[in-house]
């Protein structure tokens, strides 16, 4: 087929936006320790690729499949029509419950700032006092801390006393983690001033403003977009709503099916559990990438563009990573600069690099089990294996060998995405559902797993070996 000239031209009219999107993206990459105006990797991407953006049209055409196998299924089946609100309202249950915690949060985040205030008095009023001064110092510390323990061990607490709905307790609890490490980084950041009383310290308006940024690396300033543009802050709110549903759609068809019978009768057939946990395997990394890009880039694009937030580099091109490390630093930058400047660069000088990196690994990953073992009711260290202990083993063992085989190593990383996702969804799912089903017992813990002991996983009784080579010879 021969091209018109109009047809070169429209080509390579493309070829140029293609380019120059990403020369834009490689040059937001580069590597900068302020903050900078820029644009989310996807948000070029989209914007500049029509394979890209063909991509993201595969993913809202699955979620509008899943919404008619959905209705057409439950009408059919039961005369009436689900649209997956059902599975959302029972996991945002107690909503006003939830909302006490996260007030109760707040507050504890905004008493901190009238404290600050008290803090730097003091020091000023007492500098020429070193006993009194060295007081200060300790009772400011102290301070801190108790401020980051309320905000932690209270809704830690309750939600042990008594379960709330599964994502309301992980929407607190993420909550909880973030003014946590949102205080600790103004009381780093404010410490030195209250000290020399040099710069001032920031307004409470402005303490307020770094409350809800979407970052936990606190600056005076940060750079500001002109307007806030209301279709793109409405745009990303309806993707995290497309979103939740797309997770309640996978959950209804793919997970009830296999596992919300899990633990009533008390022996279930090992080919069964096995054909359910692959059957896991998709739905589980759609759900992770429908997670990642809700948080990292619906959610927060949302926030940013309501604050006028002028950077929203909230993660760089993870999916082409062949190194584990490389996948850490750029999945969550807003948690990772966190973990750099707070842990890893304070730890480093003393305990060295290596240390420094495996007390990052152990902190992340006891975060992420604190937020699932509250969400779920149960302590399942799954994930506290996948990334505490396979990560940090990735770490060595990716380092060199994705610099040579770049290729290979990002398919053996996508492999494990796969796995380590299909593994999470069904072993929380038989857990949960063997808790809820399986009688109680003296033995029932909340930190020994019960789909452990119930149902029994047997083999079929008339299961033999057959060596596949006799079919060959």
């Amino acid at each position: 087929m021969i091209e018109t000239e109009t047809d070169v031209l429209r080509r390579r009219r493309k070829e140029v936006t293609l380019q120059n999107g990403f020369a834009k993206y490689e040059e937001d990459k580069k590597p900068n320790p302020e903050f900078m105006h820029r644009d989310s990797p996807l948000t070029v991407l989209i914007e500049s690729s029509l394979h890209i953006r063909a991509i993201y049209h595969i993913f809202v055409v699955i979620l509008l499949v899943l919404l008619c196998d959905t209705v057409i299924y439950d009408f059919i089946e039961r005369g009436k029509i689900n649209i997956g609100a059902t599975s959302i309202i029972h996991g945002f249950g107690d909503i006003r419950r939830g909302a006490k915690i996260w007030l109760w949060e707040l507050a504890i985040a905004l008493a901190f700032y009238p404290g600050l205030r008290i803090y730097a008095a003091a020091k000023k009023l007492f500098k020429n006092f070193p006993a009194i001064s060295r007081t200060c110092s300790i009772l400011g510390v102290l301070g801190v801390v108790a401020c980051e323990a309320l905000v932690i061990v209270i809704p830690t607490w309750d939600l042990a006393r008594d379960h709330l709905a599964i994502a309301s307790a992980a929407t607190v609890t993420c909550e909880m983690f973030r003014f946590a490490m949102k205080i600790h980084a103004m009381a780093v950041a404010c410490a030195p001033r209250c000290v020399d009383g040099g710069e001032k310290l920031p307004t409470f308006k402005h303490y307020v403003y770094f409350l809800f940024a979407p970052t936990l690396v606190y600056r005076d300033e940060y750079p500001r977009t002109k307007k806030m543009r209301c279709s793109v802050i409405l745009f990303h709110f309806v993707e995290v709503a497309a979103i939740i549903f797309y997770n309640s759609f996978l959950w209804e068809r793919f997970i009830l099916p296999y596992w919300s019978d899990y633990g009533k009768e008390p022996r279930v057939e090992a080919g069964t559990v096995v054909r359910g946990m692959f059957a896991c395997v998709l739905p589980g990394v759609i759900s992770y990438l429908c997670g990642f890009y809700c948080l990292l880039h619906a959610w927060h694009n949302a926030f940013a563009e309501i604050l006028t937030f002028g950077d929203r580099l909230f993660y760089e091109d993870w999916w082409t990573t062949s190194q584990f490390s490389r996948f850490i630093r750029t999945w969550n930058r807003i948690v990772y600069l966190w973990l750099r400047d707070h842990i890893y660069k304070p730890l480093a000088p003393w305990v060295g690099r290596g240390i420094s990196t495996l007390t990052v690994f152990v902190v992340s990953s006891l975060a992420h089990e604190v937020v699932l073992s509250l969400s779920f009711g149960f302590f399942y260290p799954v994930l506290l294996l996948e990334f505490g202990v396979f990560g940090v083993l990735l770490l060595p063992l990716t380092a060199t060998s994705g610099r040579r085989f770049p290729s290979i190593l990002n398919l053996l990383m996508w492999l494990s995405f796969f796995f380590g996702n299909g593994l999470l969804w069904s072993l929380y799912s038989m857990e949960y559902f063997a808790r809820k089903n399986c009688p109680p017992s003296g033995n029932d813990s909340f930190f020994i797993p019960k789909s452990w002991s119930c149902p029994e996983i047997v083999l079929k009784p008339n299961w033999a070996f057959q060596n596949p080579m006799h079919i060959i010879f």
